[in-house]
């Protein structure tokens, strides 16, 4: 059954020819069909041009030209990453129409790497929001409980996944947008670090701070995503040329050595790795406020690593507690002014006025959401003459003493271990009725964002309300696989995490093995 097979082993079903590409396909259109009208994770399906995909994807598998560990598996994309020939809305009315006449460069790497786009999923209106309940077209749902909501911005990928939807998803992240909803609705999400998976095609809300990511069941199922779409682009002027290499004090396994063993030996590679490897806690972290099981999950998961021969202990990042008024003060000034360029003219939604200036103000006023005229006059009140030395400024200057903070931080360790947020989902509607109580829920993300370093969120637990919550490990620039062989590591000690069906039908427990 499809259903319960990873990426990996469906690739690998394709690829001998056991399954065909269009089995797979209308596996997960049926899915869609049969559970998105109530979780609203899509907002376009690809149709044009997809039986002449599917044909071509088949064709080059049997002829050796798609090899690659997810050669033949369908993605689900946040739709604010550039698709050919498929809309990009962003989730707003100002790009309700837009389709765009190029493809972003990590989806022409996964047209490279033989793996087919599925559709474009919902999001916060152009990223802002954590909640996936600012768009313009539609709410997305929790698939745990329709109740609550999945997280956001990149709530819609997070649910097609959780939902059996589509078996893997990218989105972006700006200040927690994968990481989060993954955290809410039991998957694994990745922020790569920054410069290391090219923006080219992704449409910009904070551009020093947003970088695309891989979404999965598995940590597994990330890793050969981020492995398809990371790498140096000259189309984006912030990707990092040449060959990096991990600045961690543990050497880590290469993608080619990975690639290279057994599923039972990369089990054992990464038990292996954790051996000997510090893991700091950092005390901001675990606030008084913070969901009381969150807190317990995050001492068994250092109990857990201890057990394997970690060295776990409690340190301190001080300026955690600057971390969401940084954020929000840099990253609604670059909001401003990247979403200037939408105003009726060459971009976006236009409202037919003879004044100029009148045309700009209505398509503005009716293309763009609440959310994101809030921050959109924020940014432009931090950027005013009298204003930018006094908060943008300072902004900057405390983004590098956090960056700073954490260089030093991994002088001594290998990674962190925090939790996500500081409590699982809430209810529908509750987080817009206090916009500040929802920034607020970003603390455990932000900081990450603002250093520019990686960070994945791993399932974890279930609170009483039978909702999920993962734990975040955090690594050094450019570690992504350190923190992949940290995080599947932690996955095998953890067991089996249920999915939303198994929940539903009772079968299968959080810790099973």
């Amino acid at each position: 059954m499809i259903e319960q097979m990873d990426a990996l082993t469906l690739s690998e079903k394709i690829k001998k020819g056991t399954l065909g590409v269009a089995e797979a396909v209308g596996y997960y259109r049926d899915q869609i069909e049969r559970k998105d009208g109530e979780l609203k994770a899509f907002l376009t399906l690809a149709e044009g041009g997809l039986q002449e995909r599917i044909a071509e994807l088949q064709e080059g598998i049997r002829s050796g030209q798609y090899t690659g560990p997810l050669a033949g598996v369908p993605v689900a994309i946040k739709d604010n990453i550039c698709t050919k020939g498929l809309r990009t809305s962003c989730a707003s009315k100002m790009l309700e129409n837009f389709i765009p006449s190029y493809d972003a460069t990590v989806i022409q790497r996964l047209r490279d790497a033989g793996m087919l786009v599925l559709g474009k999923t919902n999001m916060d209106e152009f990223a802002m929001g954590s909640t996936s309940e600012t768009s313009s077209f539609q709410i997305t749902k929790n698939p745990w409980n329709p109740e609550y909501v999945p997280g956001g911005s990149s709530g819609g990928s997070a649910v097609a996944v959780a939902a059996g939807m589509a078996p893997l998803a990218l989105g972006s992240d700006t200040g927690g947008s994968i990481r989060q909803p993954a955290s809410f609705c039991g998957v694994v999400g990745l922020l790569p670090t920054y410069g290391r998976v090219s923006r080219y095609g992704l449409v910009a809300y904070a551009s020093s701070l947003d970088q695309i990511g891989p979404m999965g069941r598995t940590v597994a199922e990330c890793r050969a995503l981020y492995e398809a779409i990371a790498g140096y682009d000259e189309k984006d002027g912030t990707s990092v040329p040449g060959t990096v290499r991990c600045l961690g004090k543990m050497r880590k396994m290469t993608a080619t050595e990975y690639d290279g063993l057994s599923r039972e030996e990369k089990q054992k590679r990464c038990m292996e790795r954790i051996k000997g490897m510090r893991i700091g806690i950092p005390k901001e972290y675990l606030q008084a406020e913070m969901n009381g099981e969150v807190r317990d999950a995050i001492k068994n998961t250092a109990t857990l690593l201890e057990q394997q021969g970690a060295i776990v202990e409690e340190m301190s990042l001080p300026l955690t507690e600057y971390g969401v008024a940084t954020y929000y003060l840099l990253a609604c000034a670059e909001a401003s002014s990247n979403l200037s360029r939408f105003d009726g003219g060459k971009y976006g939604k236009r409202v037919e006025e003879k004044e100029l200036h009148a045309m700009y103000k209505k398509s503005r006023t009716e293309g763009f959401g609440e959310e994101t005229k809030r921050r959109i006059l924020l940014g432009s009140f931090i950027l005013s003459e009298g204003y930018y030395d006094a908060y943008y400024l300072k902004a900057l200057k405390v983004k590098r003493l956090i960056k700073e903070e954490y260089e030093n931080a991994f002088r001594t360790y290998d990674c962190l271990l925090t939790p996500v947020a500081p409590g699982t989902a809430p209810k529908l509607s509750t987080s817009l009725q206090n916009p500040l109580q929802m920034y607020l829920g970003d603390v455990d993300t932000v900081a990450v964002n603002l250093a520019g370093l990686p960070a994945i969120s791993v399932p974890c637990g279930m609170d009483q309300k039978g909702l999920p919550f993962g734990v975040q490990f955090i690594g050094n620039a450019f570690c992504e696989q350190l923190l992949f062989d940290v995080a599947e590591a932690y996955e095998e000690l953890r067991g089996v995490f249920p999915t939303v069906g198994e929940r539903m039908t009772g079968n299968g427990k959080a810790g099973e093995r």
